[in-house]
């Protein structure tokens, strides 16, 4: 199985660019998002759990991402993580993840964790402007996420830019590929796709 990590800055186009990519290798292939890894916080009301810093690397439950990856690395089916980012808690899930012959893992600190670095094939990074990327996540939010413009400008100043500052951006460092454009870069899907498709046909995987 070959496991790719893609990372980037909130809105940057991480999850486009995982769906893109899985559509052109075809099917019997596996996408893990890292938001669905937040920790659940039940003994917090809504109010609490809203003020939290979302946009921190130890928000995430790293060590279960860590576990589903491996199981799913050795061919055993893990059961689906789910997040409800409208009450900021874990959803249930009854879902199974089902093994495949390429695994992608998206997340803004989805190379922050050593020992998933270490398991990763193939390492990329979205590098787009940071005012394109407060666009999209406003657009995203208000959409799906049931968010204010308010309560996004809020987040987007107290949290996103100074973990994007602080953490994010550095994991450009990380990467073995740096796409830019972000997730509809149709190009770069091509090229990743074909170079993935000759790597399993070959059984180096």
């Amino acid at each position: 199985m070959l496991f790719i990590g893609i990372c980037g800055a909130s809105g940057s186009g991480k999850s486009t660019l995982a769906e893109e990519l899985l559509r052109a290798i075809g099917p019997d292939n596996t996408l893990i998002n890292q938001d669905a890894y937040y920790y659940d916080h039940p003994n917090l009301n809504f109010e609490e759990r809203a003020a939290l810093n979302y946009d921190e690397p130890h928000i995430f439950d790293h060590d279960m991402l860590l576990r589903d990856i491996d199981q799913l690395l050795k061919g055993i089916p893990v059961q689906r993580k789910q997040y409800d980012f409208t009450q900021y808690r874990r959803a249930e899930s009854n879902e199974m993840i089902m093994p495949g012959r390429v695994l992608i893992l998206e997340g803004i600190h989805a190379f922050y964790d050593k020992r998933l670095l270490e398991k990763m094939f193939l390492k990329l990074f979205i590098s787009v402007e940071p005012d394109i990327c407060l666009l999209r996540r406003i657009n995203r939010d208000m959409k799906e996420r049931g968010r204010s413009i308010d309560s996004i400008s809020e987040q987007y100043l107290k949290t996103v830019k100074p973990m994007y500052e602080k953490y994010i951006r550095n994991y450009i460092h990380e990467a073995d590929i740096i796409i830019s454009r972000g997730g509809k870069n149709a190009r770069i899907v091509d090229v990743l796709a074909g170079y993935l498709k000759n790597t399993m046909e070959n059984n180096l995987c």
